[in-house]
């Protein structure tokens, strides 16, 4: 009998939640130590899936099937793809990383990290599922631990933060509960089966563009897509550190791996007939967000809009089907993913010692905080596009590959480029050049704790801008069979 190493990557978090919740809250360092190891075997886990995947197959591998509710034929079915695989992998990694930046939390601290524990549960089922209801299940189950998190764990307007993110989230998971429901009594026999629907697509085309927008509103919600991206900067200002790591790390990376899963593969004809305006938001986002980023003073709220800017670039790719835009798609994913991460990690460590977020009261810092100087620095230029780091490389792919597709729209977005080096360049200066102020030379440079999350995700970062195929192999078959597929080649 094989190893159920997508069942074990799921749920072994879950499992660890229980067991937090039966330890004393008096206890509150066996609390931390038994999240993290638990965490950790989910992480170790992963990379073993990484390990044993065949890139060469563009078909989901690790496959487990059980039915589960046979009266309305619904299946634990989970597996992994190139689409998935990536993700499965940045979400054990950044979960991990974040429950070890958490352990400065002081306050309910049993109660935190069981909820988180559970949230690392539901984020990877969403990207192993391939029955719709059990997807929905994952799905929905991701919202209750965000919103407590945020609401009782969170800054000054926590609660309002908290609720505006559920109820956006919300809005878009009704939508897609209602695109489902109609999928599934639209065929027959009744399925929610995801596989078997993206082989066999049997809408007709005007009940796809329905359904398309439908679940396009509850994905686009996640990315964020303009214009309903504004619950993004509260949550995350609001939001603890390791929980802004994961909402940009691993949540907003749902709404794109959506449409990815869902949306092209079962519906490619309303996804031929939307790319053109999915290419016009993604400019939108792309320029929109860098310009907003350039304005803002609080440090956290400028690497949140950058975030709103840097999805666009996973939507360009989508739009232009091409396989190298949608590699570069992928791959930005990715490379958000654990840029952003570091960033959020970072701001969390100057906010730790500093007690706020303003970039212009600081000034000097590189020569009080060396350490933390460089590595946010590097974290900086990754996120610009720098040649040599991850994210240099997936903007160009996207690039190259939109161009033939869209010219004018990938000319447009090539600004965002420029604005973006333009405010982090501008933030880097403001913050570490200068005089050096008196009121932070007591303040101590990164810890080893800190520099355990902080260090993997760097060398990443490094790895991945110059050796890319490491992550391309494992999505490049699944991206050029679903490119073919949409294109008709």
């Amino acid at each position: 009998m094989e190893l159920p190493v997508l069942s074990l990557v799921t749920f072994i978090p879950l499992v660890g939640a229980i067991v937090v919740l039966l330890m004393s809250s008096e206890n509150e360092k066996a609390v931390k130590a038994t999240s993290t190891v638990f965490s950790g075997i989910s992480f170790v886990f992963s990379v073993v899936l990484m390990v044993a995947y065949n890139r060469a197959i563009p078909d989901f591998q690790f496959v487990e099937r059980a039915s589960w509710i046979p009266q309305i034929n619904v299946w634990y079915y989970v597996g992994v793809d190139g689409i998935s695989i990536t993700m499965v992998f940045l979400t054990a990694l950044l979960s991990f990383m974040s429950v070890i930046g958490s352990f400065g939390i002081k306050d309910r601290v049993k109660q935190y990290f069981a909820l988180f524990l559970l949230l690392q549960t539901a984020m990877t089922g969403v990207f192993v599922a391939l029955d719709f209801f059990l997807f929905y299940v994952f799905w929905e189950a991701m919202l209750v631990p965000m919103y407590f998190l945020i609401g009782i764990w969170g800054g000054p307007r926590r609660e309002y933060a908290a609720i505006k993110f559920f109820l956006y989230t919300l809005l878009g998971s009704v939508a897609i509960l209602l695109a489902i429901l109609a999928m599934y009594f639209s065929t027959t026999p009744h399925t929610f089966d995801i596989v078997e629907l993206g082989k066999t697509h049997p809408f007709a085309p005007g009940l796809q563009m329905i359904l398309f927008l439908a679940l396009f509103l509850g994905f686009a919600i996640k990315v964020p897509v303009f214009p309903f991206h504004t619950w993004l900067p509260d949550a995350h200002v609001e939001a603890p550190t390791a929980i802004s790591v994961i909402l940009a790390g691993v949540l907003l990376k749902m709404g794109t791996y959506g449409i990815f899963r869902i949306s092209y593969p079962i519906l490619p004809d309303a996804a031929r007939d939307f790319a053109p305006f999915l290419a016009v938001l993604a400019v939108i986002n792309i320029v929109y967000g860098a310009l907003v980023a350039m304005g803002q003073k609080d440090l956290k709220k400028l690497v949140a809009y950058s975030s709103v800017s840097h999805m666009g670039y996973v939507l360009l790719g989508l739009a232009a089907m091409t396989p190298t835009a949608m590699n570069g798609a992928m791959l930005q994913m990715f490379a958000h993913g654990i840029i952003t991460g570091s960033l959020f990690l970072l701001v969390g460590v100057i906010y730790d010692r500093a007690h706020h977020r303003d970039i212009d009261g600081f000034g000097g810092l590189a020569v009080q905080l060396p350490i933390y100087t460089g590595i946010m620095s590097l974290a900086c230029f990754a996120s610009l596009g720098l040649p040599g780091l991850a994210g240099f490389i997936a903007e160009f792919m996207t690039f190259v590959g939109a161009f033939p597709v869209f010219k004018t729209i990938v000319m447009i977005s090539a600004v965002g480029i420029v604005i973006t080096a333009g405010y982090f360049l501008w933030t880097l200066q403001r913050m570490f050049l200068g005089k050096p102020q008196e009121k932070y030379a007591g303040f101590p440079d990164l810890s080893a704790r800190e520099l355990v999350t902080l260090v993997p995700l760097q060398v990443l970062t490094v790895f991945i801008g110059v050796y890319p195929w490491l992550i391309i192999d494992f999505m490049n078959s699944s991206m050029e069979s679903l490119s073919h597929f949409l294109r008709g080649v």
